[in-house]
């Protein structure tokens, strides 16, 4: 639990307000979703400083949804520097904040991220099959009707993250562009390919990628490169921060994910499980994948302070010894004492292979939480 002044970002509907209620029930919160709140503090923001005036030093103070008015920082960080409050500003996305020049309170407040439920959240009790499916959103979990709810979701974030806050005029560009962004989700990312079959710019693909960023949708991964000149994939991967939300913008909700799809799904699953673990534990080793021109990849690649920890994902039930050609390969690239391998798979027994720990999904995860992994 931070002890200072914090922002609390992450995609709508993981439960930020839920966390927060729990966490802080004492807090003077404000909520700008309320018209009420929005509309007072977008005339005079000066009025947060006038009604918080009565509360002693230290107190804890919330904002829900933030960016919906980047002014109020200025009063945020006068209330941090003159009477020591300490705020919590929750928001689902950072790009307002960011373009508004408030520099995010140039470090007086600390970022934290805030993921969809994760597998230690559910005690490990879920079958990875619901999760392709139907991703982790609380209420995706909990829900009677996943399948309507993602829908939903997909066509509120287009209204109400895309069209109300104006971050693009072309609704209907966008639209085609984000079916088919998450189509290839996990996939290299071709700009030109995707710009082609959206119809819209170049250019305009690449905003509208950075739309999804700032807006917490999905991340990029990034290629590592190696320091010596071999021939090497430059082009980066976009991951969706959930899987149910992939498949509700890819139009392939009604259909049970075939067996390319899991792939996919897999890596995204993995990867954002990696992402939160190490956001909750205040970990900044900057995650990559590798691959070269001949095919050989590793899809996780991270470089910890005692070595490289390389993970290969499978969405297969039995771990063929091909599936390890990629580990084998950046292993020899960066000296064998100096790589821990892993392969994951959708199989029910661990193995050893050579160099490889091969762990069902759910093993993995266990080792993942409790720290066994990045080491």
């Amino acid at each position: 639990m931070p002890k200072g002044s914090f922002f609390l970002l992450g995609p709508r509907a993981t439960g930020k307000s839920t966390w927060i209620e729990q966490n802080f029930p004492d807090a003077t919160t404000y909520d700008l979703l309320n018209s009420k709140d929005f509309l007072r503090f977008t005339r005079d923001p000066s009025v947060l400083f006038q009604e918080t005036e009565f509360l002693p030093e230290t107190s804890w103070v919330v904002i829900d949804e933030i960016q919906k008015v980047p002014a109020l920082l200025d009063e945020v960080h006068r209330l941090i520097e003159k009477r020591k409050l300490r705020f919590v500003l929750s928001g689902s996305s950072a790009r307002k904040l960011r373009h508004g020049g408030s520099n995010l309170l140039a470090g007086r407040a600390a970022i934290k991220q805030f993921f969809p439920l994760t597998s230690a959240e559910m005690n490990f009790d879920f079958d990875p099959e619901s999760i392709f499916q139907y991703g982790s959103l609380p209420l995706s979990v909990t829900g009677d009707d996943p399948e309507e709810y993602l829908s939903a979701y997909a066509d509120a974030y287009l209204r109400e993250e895309i069209q109300a806050e104006a971050l693009t005029r072309n609704i209907g560009g966008f639209s085609r562009f984000l079916e088919i962004a998450a189509r290839q989700n996990a996939q290299l990312t071709n700009l030109s390919g995707i710009s082609r079959d959206a119809a819209v710019p170049r250019q305009t693909v690449a905003n509208y990628f950075e739309i999804l960023n700032d807006t917490l949708l999905g991340h990029w991964l990034t290629p590592w490169k190696l320091k010596r000149a071999t021939k090497q994939v430059a082009h980066s991967k976009f991951y969706l921060f959930d899987c149910g939300i992939a498949r509700a913008l890819s139009g392939r909700l009604p259909y049970p994910p075939t067996q390319e799809e899991k792939g996919a799904l897999l890596e995204t699953f993995i990867l954002n499980e990696v992402r939160a673990f190490f956001a909750y534990n205040n970990i900044r080793y900057p995650l990559h994948f590798w691959r070269n021109y001949d095919g050989t990849e590793v899809d996780l690649l991270c470089e910890t302070r005692n070595g490289f920890t390389a993970i290969e994902i499978k969405a297969s039930e039995s771990w063929e010894r091909r599936y390890s050609r990629g580990l084998v390969r950046i292993q020899n690239e960066l000296s064998p004492a100096n790589a821990v391998l892993h392969g994951v798979y959708c199989g029910s027994r661990p193995a050893k292979l050579g160099s490889v720990h091969v762990h069902p999904v759910m093993d993995f995860l266990k080792k993942l939480w409790a720290g066994e992994i990045f080491e």
